[in-house]
């Protein structure tokens, strides 16, 4: 039966590409295309000796000229292909998440078959980005399944706001913008602050000036992991944004200090510990590396338990180079700051930052401080970020807990 999508006809290169498990066509991967189109609209991808591929989004304003959605040729795109899609992302989660479906990410992108999407789940509030203009065109539909689903699923879904103000968008040849999505039943005049429990904590998140989504929920179970190991110890939790490994450390902990350069992260953050009523934590305004520099010019080892949580050193393969030697530069200062027997728990959330490099510069900055690592934990994200094999952008968050001898 001829289809009735355009065909985009790729290389061997990009062939193997997409049979390894990768959803991406670049456009220099491209040969010829048959049939007319409009920016966004669905597209078939096929081999030099006409095999099916998988069907996607096609944008010329992008470099990624096609996302691919489906590798199914019998598949329709439809309302019921997507509501099946958002079901399939959800099940998951319950599945995964149990308990912490609450507060969660439900769309995770290419991992979830919805290329560019994210939405985190905050209680009643979801919280979005479009990054692709395919997703982009389809949103009304997948914001309206979305809340069918959840509401089956026995969730109401009071608000929705979207987070689209990322530059990422204008390569996609969108705009810029953020704000309440406008629909039937959903709230449009809320305050931006949500109460949210993890872990047993509860945190106030700022889903319309907080950084991405408001919450980095990612690092759910990593924060919980470093609990037991802040036990009894004094903790310096550096980059600590909303607070959220310092709160979990002052669980435990003899004292915690949580450093942020940003005076709003730091204000957010003695909230949240006020919030729990913690009263073994300071807050300290700084930028991590001066304070590093000045802490090693005393010469007094004042924590036993560093948390390196850092923003993303590079977005692009192009500065892997140069964020390397800031990531280094920031774990040798913890090294050397910390006694024998302490302990750093270290990470990176930049894909382009591979684990192996990740290893190589703690490897190389624990030769140059004169100490071992003797490793306790190796982490990712948490599981409602899956992890689709073959596509690597979606393995992005290393994290490693060492104690320093």
């Amino acid at each position: 039966m001829e289809r009735p999508y355009p065909k985009v006809t790729v290389t061997k290169k990009c062939e193997k590409f997409i049979k390894s498990g990768h959803i991406w066509v670049y456009s220099d991967e491209i040969l010829h295309i048959q049939g007319t189109y409009e920016n966004g609209d669905i597209v078939d991808v096929y081999t030099e000796k006409d095999r099916f591929l998988g069907s996607g989004y096609i944008n010329d304003h992008s470099k990624i000229r096609v996302r691919i959605i489906s590798k199914n040729a019998n598949d329709r795109f439809d309302e019921d292909f997507y509501r099946r899609r958002i079901g399939y992302a959800l099940d998951y989660r319950i599945a995964v998440m149990g308990e912490d479906f609450s507060s969660c990410r439900l769309i995770f992108g290419e991992a979830d078959s919805f290329p560019g999407l994210t939405v985190d789940r905050f209680e009643d509030i979801l919280v979005t980005q479009a990054l692709s203009l395919g997703t982009e065109r389809v949103k009304d539909l997948l914001f309206r399944l979305l809340r069918e689903e959840l509401l089956t699923r026995g969730v109401t879904v009071r608000a929705i706001y979207e987070r689209n103000d990322v530059k990422i968008r204008e390569l996609e040849g969108m705009k810029q913008y953020k704000g309440f999505y406008q629909a039937d039943g959903l709230r449009d005049d809320l305050d931006g602050i949500v109460r949210i429990t993890e872990n047993g904590i509860l945190y106030d998140v700022d889903y319309i000036e907080g950084q991405k989504t408001g919450f980095f929920l990612d690092q759910k179970y990593n924060r919980l992991a470093i609990r037991k190991i802040a036990k009894g110890r004094k903790v310096l939790d550096c980059f600590t944004h909303t607070g959220a490994f310092a709160l979990n450390a002052a669980v435990t902990a003899e004292k915690v200090t949580a450093v942020d350069i940003s005076e709003t992260a730091i204000e957010m953050a003695k909230h949240n510990a006020s919030l729990n009523g913690f009263e073994n934590m300071d807050f300290v305004q700084a930028n991590v590396f001066d304070l590093f520099t000045e802490s090693a010019l005393t010469k007094h080892k004042e924590y036993d338990m560093i948390i390196l949580d850092p923003p993303a050193f590079t977005k692009s393969r192009s500065t892997v180079k140069e964020a390397t030697r800031g990531y280094k530069e920031i774990n040798l200062k913890a090294m050397r700051l910390l006694p024998r027997g302490g302990y750093l728990a270290t990470c990176s959330c930049s894909h382009f930052m591979s684990d192996e490099l990740f290893c190589k510069m703690l490897f190389s900055a624990a030769q140059d401080a004169g100490v071992s690592l003797r490793q306790i934990e190796c982490r990712q994200q948490a599981c409602d970020h899956p992890i689709l094999w073959g596509v690597e952008e979606t393995d992005y968050l290393k994290f490693y807990i060492f104690q320093v001898i």
